[in-house]
């Protein structure tokens, strides 16, 4: 059937008329899909509905329109395998992330290399049962792979709440309690999981919300486990299994070069390495702090820094996130850098740091009292603080951001928002809907009982010790949470780009609470991960949607692994703490310097301690950035009035959220990580997708599963072999030392050299602040 014929019975049937089932099922489906969506083309869209499949293509080419219901799933194997990967990968990211060069190993880690042990299990364990259950119940199956994957990434990531502990004790020489930190992290963890019945109906089950991250993970989980699936077999190429292993092989023997052996491979600004000394060149072509015109590099973790890989997100959304950068960062950063905007050229252009007036790092500890509080007269006697150019129109981005979701959400989400509301929780969207109809749901009082709990230990945790944060701070803060969680994550379930909340609960609490560091610092993590947690648990929701995974075993399965890897968490940091000398001092030996944990304590201080009517309230110094926030509120407005007028119009790929909050890891990240990122995007996702989608159908998706899993295992392999043993002299006389390991650092971008040099009286900037 024609698109032209669908849409003439949609319009001419009468009451005499009969509709076949399936058309009437398509017709309903395409219509419930016809809205501001992108990612949406109708005619691949009618393909795939009467193919009783998804209306996406992307969604075809990795995700199986059939199920076995009764494949095992919850097993002893699944949970004792999962367990043991929610204790090592966050325990080892916990470890690494207080490290610089820091290492974080990905839940691809545990879906990797739990699939040989599965394999194993399956093959010698024996078949007894315990308790009646057995231990072996047969071959290892795709979905007890999932709920291994699931229980090994839900908690993978450092919790936020971790860093508030290293802040108090090495900003603040506070040390509680372990109930103290036990409580706070499981409440500021699992409190966005109680938000998992709301989020359902708009995130999960819709077919336009396609979450593209999980579309990788679901080509690895096919291709090792030898399933066929619509798209792939029309490109008469090797196996999607012999392809992975050529890729994941060659990625991983590759990164000890950029990694180890040639590390200007990776930082590749060749353009500094000939005019090492030209401050101007270095600032516009190089990667550590300047511009990153040089475009390329040859390692894949700094294309793959940024956390969404160029293979799965859509090209229309990598779009707006360079073109983004290249106004923001290319264009506007130079102009207010070179104009010396404050105060600018007497700083590096992009550095994460913040300075004083003689250039050098803000020394904060001379503006608190012994008591934690923001010392005025220390303040005025000693300096303002001042930001590089990148950093505080990372800021500006970010207050419109917040203002451009809320916006773009209305006028573009609202038929689908509304069209969610109005419909029945039974009513099935497309195919995975319908095989997911014969598992039970999660009942909703489960998640009232979560959020109870969760809520109740914040409130513990804030109340039994001495936090300066009131409970109706605490309830604000996962009140914003709550309200953008549905903006944010339409954003992300489609763009693969997710708005992040902390700068804005950083402004709402530094008003509200001014001069409260401690209570700064937690007003945030729970405004913010409350929201991450409630979209990873969505997202991990889709994972299961599209793998027909039992609701109720995830739900057990995600909040178990939670628990178990925030308090394995707390014991690696405490343990860390008590026997690491010099722990997060700027010169520890071994390279325990707290990166993330400086940046997040001296978040706690610009916005806590100084607040931030001292930056961007009238009169201030970076007071101009608050326009950003009409900017944000009105962009989305203009876009959509232009698509109501011109429909077919490329506006309609403009998605203002995206390009505000594109670039929000600037700083610490650089140009490094987003032009190359470009580039490998403009490739596969516009040239091989609309040219050779047979191949891009069959290959994309494995592509990057392969390159991210061998990156995961070569970094470790580096790290373990050649790193970690000896204290890290193998090969410090001779490889660390030779020209490609130094030529990238030896240049003005790698010694951050600013512009102009300090005036002769030795400050800058305004007399009086």
């Amino acid at each position: 059937m024609s698109m032209y014929e669908l849409e003439r019975i949609s319009y001419e049937k009468s009451d005499s008329e009969r509709v076949s089932a399936e058309d009437d099922s398509a017709l309903s489906l395409l219509n419930f899909l016809e809205f501001d969506d992108p990612n949406l083309d109708r005619d691949e869209a009618l393909a795939g509905i009467l193919e009783d499949d998804s209306p996406y293509p992307e969604v075809r080419s990795a995700v199986s329109n059939t199920d076995d219901p009764s494949m095992p799933v919850s097993t002893i194997r699944s949970w004792t395998m999962g367990f043991m990967w929610a204790i090592i990968i966050p325990g080892l990211n916990q470890f690494f992330y207080l490290r610089y060069p820091s290492l974080q190993l990905t839940g691809v880690v545990g879906q990797l290399l739990s699939f040989p042990m599965g394999r194993a299990w399956a093959r010698f364990v024996p078949d007894v049962k315990i308790f009646g259950v057995s231990i072996n119940p047969g071959p290892f199956t795709i979905k007890e792979h999932v709920l291994i994957t699931i229980m090994a990434t839900v908690g993978y990531q450092t919790a936020y709440a971790t860093d508030i502990i290293a802040v108090q004790r090495f900003f603040y020489h506070q040390t509680y309690s372990f109930g103290y930190q036990w409580t706070m992290t499981m409440s500021t963890q699992l409190l966005g999981f109680s938000m998992g019945g709301v989020m359902r109906r708009f995130l999960v089950e819709p077919p336009s919300m396609i979450w593209p991250t999980n579309l990788v993970t679901c080509a690895l989980f096919n291709t090792l486990h030898s399933t066929i699936y619509i798209g792939a077999g029309s490109h008469s190429g090797i196996s999607r299994e012999r392809f992975f292993t050529y890729i994941f092989v060659g990625s991983c023997v590759w990164y000890i070069f950029p990694g180890y052996l040639f590390q200007a491979l990776s930082y590749f600004s060749w353009v500094c390495w000939i005019f090492p000394d030209n401050v101007v060149v270095n600032q516009l072509f190089g990667y550590q702090s300047g511009l990153g015109m040089s475009l390329l590099t040859f390692d894949w973790a700094q294309i793959n820094f940024i956390a969404t890989s160029p293979l799965a997100t859509p090209w229309w959304a990598e779009l707006n996130v360079f073109a983004g950068f290249v106004f923001f960062f290319w264009i506007l950063t130079p102009i207010l850098y070179y104009t010396n905007t404050w105060y600018a050229q007497y700083l590096p252009l992009l550095s994460r740091s913040s300075f004083d007036n003689t250039g050098k790092r803000y020394n904060f500890s001379r503006i608190i009292t012994p008591d934690v509080k923001f010392n005025h007269t220390a303040y005025n006697e000693y300096s303002p603080l001042f930001l590089s150019t990148t950093y505080a129109m990372s800021y500006g981005l970010t207050f419109a951001s917040i203002t451009a979701t809320i916006m773009h959400t209305l006028m573009f989400f609202r038929k689908q928002i509304w069209a969610q509301l109005r419909r029945s929780i039974e009513e099935k969207t497309d195919v995975h809907a319908r095989l997911m109809a014969r598992y039970r749901r999660v009942p909703e009082w489960w998640y009232i009982v979560l959020f109870v709990i969760t809520l109740f230990l914040g409130v513990i945790c804030i109340e039994v010790w001495p936090t300066d944060f009131p409970v109706w701070c605490l309830l604000i803060s996962v009140f914003i949470a709550f309200a953008y969680m549905i903006p944010v994550g339409m954003v992300q379930a489609i763009t693969n780009q997710q708005v992040g909340l902390n700068v804005l609960t950083e402004v709402v609490v530094g008003y509200a609470l001014p001069g409260r560091p401690l209570a700064t610092m937690m007003f945030k993590t729970w405004g913010f991960i409350t929201m991450t947690q409630a979209l990873q648990f969505a997202s991990d929701f889709k994972l299961c949607h599209y793998m027909k995974i039992p609701p109720r075993t995830m739900f057990w399965a995600q909040v178990c692994a939670v628990i178990v890897a925030g308090t394995v968490q707390l014991g690696v940091q405490s343990w860390m703490f008590s026997n690491i000398p010099d722990m997060c001092s700027p010169d520890q030996k071994n390279g325990f310097i707290c990166p993330y944990m400086q940046v997040f304590g001296t978040a706690s201080i610009i916005w806590g301690v100084i607040g931030p009517q001292r930056q961007f309230s009238s009169g201030q110094m970076y007071s101009g950035l608050v326009w950003f926030f009409l900017v944000g509120a009105l962009c989305p407005v203009i876009a959509w009035v232009i698509t109501v007028k011109w429909p077919s119009s490329f506006v309609r790929y403009i998605s203002f959220p995206v390009i505000f909050t594109g670039t929000a890891l600037i700083p610490p990240a650089t140009a490094i990580n987003y032009v190359p990122w470009t580039i490998v995007g403009f490739v596969f996702q516009f040239i091989i997708r609309r040219r050779h989608l047979s191949w891009w159908m069959k290959y994309n998706y494995v592509l990057s599963a392969a390159l991210d899993c061998g990156l995961a295992i070569g970094i470790v392999l580096v790290f373990f072999c050649l790193q970690y043993p000896r204290n890290g002299t193998i090969g410090a006389n001779n490889i660390a030392k030779w020209w490609g390991n130094n030529v990238f650092l030896n240049t003005a971008d790698g010694k951050e050299v600013s512009y102009l040099p300090i005036p002769e009286s030795g400050t800058f900037g305004p007399t009086k602040w």
